[in-house]
């Protein structure tokens, strides 16, 4: 992959994880742990550790995080206890610039949306089947971040990369 201003190759060989900021850890790691399926990787904590205020570009934290798997992607959440984070609305629009949602992946849309329902969890409407080979609706964790669900109808259409990535990895034998 070449940039397209230096025409040097770029070392990028996938996106890696998301990360959440959250005022209550265990709730955050629970709903993504139990409703979706995540497996806690690791969990650790810090306090006053120069390098994390550095790459942070902010002095004097201290948090707790959680990093979860699924299949090959990985979701963070911190848990700052300083310096106090302001606190998110959770009814944020997704249209606010910034980061709007994480897109979980799935075979069928609508059986995962009447399990999610049934779990209490909050969508912003039934399934839609637009006018790309895709079907899927958004909705919110406890903490008011959207999610989307995500079915790709089309395992040929462009956006299917992830789900044939998935299948060919299903195929490694261990």
């Amino acid at each position: 992959m070449r940039t397209p201003r230096s025409g040097q190759s770029m070392a990028i060989i996938g996106f890696h994880h998301a990360a959440i900021s959250t005022p209550n850890l265990e709730r955050l790691v629970a709903f993504y742990r139990d409703v979706f399926g995540f497996e806690t990787v690791f969990e650790f904590e810090w306090a006053g550790v120069d390098a994390f205020d550095r790459m942070l570009a902010v002095k004097g934290t201290a948090a707790r995080v959680a990093m979860l798997r699924t299949g090959n992607s990985f979701l963070e959440f911190f848990e700052f206890s300083s310096p106090t984070p302001k606190p998110q609305d959770p009814e944020r629009p997704v249209i606010d610039h910034g980061f709007t949602h994480i897109c979980v992946a799935v075979d069928d849309a609508v059986a995962e949306c009447a399990r999610l329902e049934a779990l209490g969890v909050r969508l912003h409407c039934p399934v839609i089947k637009s006018g790309l080979p895709v079907a899927g609706t958004y909705g919110r964790d406890p903490d008011g971040n959207v999610f989307e669900i995500l079915e790709v109808c089309d395992p040929s259409h462009p956006l299917a990369f992830a789900n044939r990535r998935l299948a060919a990895l299903k195929e490694i034998p261990a």
